[in-house]
């Protein structure tokens, strides 16, 4: 099997990194000067401060994570026999091992594809993290009963052209396995 590397776009994560501070600067306007920002949808200024606050501490965590993965020398994802290896979120586990992989669905939330990777034991990717990360990955659990998702968001390669790589090399890894 040819081992394929896909590095991370920096392109697409400075243009994380301008959105989330972006955001940064308009919540902050909100907790400032909350009265300019009364609307029918945010009534009073006290609920404009609480959506600043809100605003503020979200994109700031996305905005610096942006900027760690900005200067991360890892590759986003690399696929080879032993694997998936990613490296693209605040959620990515590492290795990927084939024979652990069940099934690789697409999914969409708005404008935003991504991946899950179905294993045959999930709580055994729970086991081996912790803390926010551990946080992150049974919110996936609840949500889409696998705690593993790729996205290419962060990679500098397309998303439909992702999951048929991912699907095809599944399939040649279940053919050469004996038990499945």
């Amino acid at each position: 099997m040819k081992k394929v590397e896909i590095p991370l776009s920096k392109t697409k994560l400075t243009l994380t990194i301008f959105g989330a501070f972006s955001f940064v600067f308009f919540g902050t306007l909100f907790i400032i000067n909350p009265d300019k920002f009364v609307s029918p949808f945010l009534r009073n200024p006290e609920m404009v401060k609480i959506v600043g606050f809100i605003g503020v501490t979200l994109f700031s965590i996305l905005g610096i994570y942006g900027i760690k993965k900005l200067f991360d020398k890892k590759l986003g994802l690399i696929v080879d026999e032993n694997g998936i290896t990613d490296n693209t979120n605040a959620s990515s586990v590492g290795l990927i091992k084939w024979n652990d992989i069940t099934e690789i669905k697409a999914e969409q939330i708005m404008s935003t594809k991504f991946l899950l990777i179905f294993t045959n034991d999930p709580n055994k990717i729970l086991e081996e993290t912790s803390g926010m990360k551990r946080k992150i990955l049974q919110g996936n659990i609840k949500m889409y009963g696998t705690p593993i998702s790729i996205t290419s968001t962060t990679l500098k390669y397309k998303f439909d052209d992702l999951n048929k790589l991912l699907t095809e090399r599944l399939s040649e890894q279940r053919e050469k396995m004996p038990n499945r």
